[in-house]
């Protein structure tokens, strides 16, 4: 299978004071000083390098964690219903750079929202990552093996109205060229720039309601079009239903 990517790239944007002559007073004081300025120094030295190892552990706001195991491709089974209309349904999103929401929009795909929460439900998107980090452009997951090709082993089609726009915060699902408009798996992506421009040819699942900094916390650490300058994990997607 060719890499699930998306059709259009993005646009990318110190003086010692002076020595004086002293008695045994002056002396003592001179020493008095010395030993001060020693300790000041040691207490510097101990907090940069607490300073130090607090950065080691962090970067940009996402904790550094090493690449999760990539899981089988295919496997699941496609939800048998939709899910229910009388509900609002989201999914949130766990990640070493911070949680954040994605309320999810029946209306616009009810197919593909009702095999998110499936997945989700299954565990099908813990301890998988965000291969892809575009700045400006997107933050993309949702693939079991990490490399940009896997997926659930089916897929669903609702395809977006002529009108779609793919703004800042907006979720939608990706697909190579050669498959039809608003065809699914399981790989999905953020919108980061404020409008980048694609054709209406991927399913719009929802949209970035809550933690829009943590996804801002990943696109930071995108390098160009491919895999961001750390592992970025998805640590656990979880649903809620109002």
């Amino acid at each position: 299978m060719r890499t699930k990517l998306l059709l259009l790239l993005a646009v990318v944007l110190l003086s010692a004071p002076a020595a004086g002559c002293g008695g045994d007073d002056d002396a003592d004081e001179a020493a008095t000083t010395a030993e001060a300025a020693a300790t000041t120094e040691a207490d510097t030295t101990e907090t940069t390098e607490a300073e130090t190892e607090t950065a080691t552990e962090t970067t940009g706001g996402c904790e550094n964690v090493g690449a999760p195991v990539p899981k089988p491709d295919g496997g699941s089974e496609p939800p048998t219903d939709l899910l229910d209309s009388a509900k609002t349904y989201s999914l949130v999103v766990q990640t070493n750079c911070g949680s954040f929401t994605i309320e999810l929009d029946q209306q616009s795909a009810p197919q593909t929202t009702a095999s998110l929460v499936s997945l989700a439900r299954e565990g099908f998107f813990d301890s998988t990552t965000f291969h892809r980090v575009v700045p400006g452009f997107v933050i993309q997951g949702g693939d079991p093996t990490g490399t940009g090709t896997g997926g659930p082993g089916y897929s669903t089609v609702d395809a977006p109205p002529s009108g779609a726009k793919y703004t800042k915060g907006v979720v939608a699902m990706a697909k190579t060229g050669a498959e039809a408009p608003g065809t699914s798996g399981s790989q999905f992506f953020v919108v980061t720039g404020e409008d980048i421009g694609l054709p209406p040819d991927y399913a719009i699942v929802g949209k970035v309601t809550e933690g829009l900094d943590s996804v801002t916390a990943i696109e930071a650490l995108g390098t160009g079009d491919g895999p961001p300058s750390q592992p970025v994990v998805i640590e656990k997607v979880t649903v809620e239903e109002s």
